[in-house]
């Protein structure tokens, strides 16, 4: 067993049994309802955000903790994004025209508890590795794919010799360009990015890793070190980061963040709104919210450190982006904008020649 496989078995919070012991019956009431959440979805809180959890209640507490309001559900929806509708082989989601999901890892390292795919994450019989060949086989059949992103569960959780059988199995594809990994196993477990994983992971270029932190104080300088081995073994770094109510809806938490993760070298890539899945409903901002944040970000730190914010569409209808209103105005002479601090300026549109309108503010004439 590989010492990070020793670290996340031994030192992981797996139970709430274990939770209580560490942290205080007085922080876990009503156990008995609770044991109910942690049994419908997969419960383990990985060393690293053990570690992490200052007081109960926390940002970090509130995204890995059963809640009692999971078993409240109002409008989430088991399939929020209706991935199994989209499946045409047990692995495989193909929703867009150019690129597949392709599921290859059941386990997480810590089990967040607004997974949009909480109904079979940490379930082997939901995401069976036995079922690979067929998955394979769609994906060199289909060669409109050209870039699938390994998902899970985490991939990043297998052997480097799975791992390297999978990304071999891959590049033999033709037509497939690009090979991408979504992983929050920087975040969780940075010590499972080991030297020999990041030299495993150079060889199959162009690969690209999407992390996902949700708070700057995920970015620990264990994490801030995994990602220095992962960058320096060439691999593009982006973060998908979700709004999360108590976590990270604060204009200035997700500054910090986005602004955090350039200086670790990785490149902000979406902000998401929490997916209408049952069970995380109590996680759901409103989208003012994620307007709100993005006004924050856009203007008043670098244009790097400002993701896409997007909502991925009830019913998989895809990503979504969303962007606060700048333009006023569009006529055939001039475009009336407001840019990141409120103030008025006018664009004069190719061939115009009429006077601009009156503004407010002195107009400035870009080009």
């Amino acid at each position: 067993m590989e010492p990070w496989q020793q670290l996340l078995r031994k030192q992981s919070i797996a139970s709430l049994d274990a939770l209580v012991a560490k942290f205080g019956a007085e922080h876990v009431p009503d156990l008995a309802r609770l044991r109910q959440a942690a049994e419908n979805f997969e419960f383990r809180i990985s060393p690293a955000m053990v570690d992490l959890i200052k007081s109960p209640g926390d940002p970090i507490w509130r995204q890995y903790v059963p809640d009692l309001q999971e078993l409240e559900v109002h409008d989430g929806l088991v399939d929020s994004l209706a991935e199994d509708a989209h499946s045409p082989v047990p692995n495989i989601t193909h929703r867009y025209p150019d690129r597949a999901l392709f599921l290859v890892s059941p386990v997480c390292a810590a089990y967040c508890r607004f997974c949009t795919r909480r109904r079979k994450v940490g379930d082997p019989k939901k995401i069976p590795m036995a079922e690979l060949e067929s998955a394979f086989r769609y994906l060199e059949e289909h060669v409109e794919i050209r870039d699938v992103i390994m998902s899970g569960g985490d991939p990043l959780l297998l052997s480097d010799r799975r791992i390297d059988e999978l990304c071999k199995r891959l590049r033999a594809i033709p037509h497939i360009e690009v090979i991408r990994i979504g992983s929050r196993v920087p975040c969780h477990l940075p010590e499972r990015i080991t030297p020999e994983l990041c030299a495993l992971l150079k060889q199959y270029h162009p690969l690209y890793i999407n992390t996902h932190f949700n708070h700057p104080d995920e970015l620990t300088p264990a994490a801030v070190a995994a990602l220095g081995r992962l960058a320096d073994a060439g691999v593009p770094l982006g973060c998908q980061t979700v709004l999360l109510k108590g976590v990270n809806d604060d204009p200035e938490v997700m500054k910090r963040l986005m602004q955090k993760l350039l200086a670790a070298r990785v490149r902000p890539y979406y902000i998401y709104m929490c997916d209408q899945v049952a069970g995380a409903e109590h996680f759901r901002t409103t989208v003012e919210k994620g307007l709100e944040i993005i006004r924050a970000l856009r203007g008043w730190t670098s244009g790097l450190a400002v993701p896409h914010f997007v909502i991925d569409a009830p019913g998989g209808g895809g990503k979504i982006p969303l962007l606060p209103e700048y333009v006023e105005s569009i006529s055939d002479d001039a475009v009336v904008l407001k840019n990141y601090a409120g103030k008025r300026y006018v664009y004069r549109q190719p061939g115009a020649h009429e006077p601009l309108p009156p503004t407010e503010f002195e107009p400035v004439l870009v080009g």
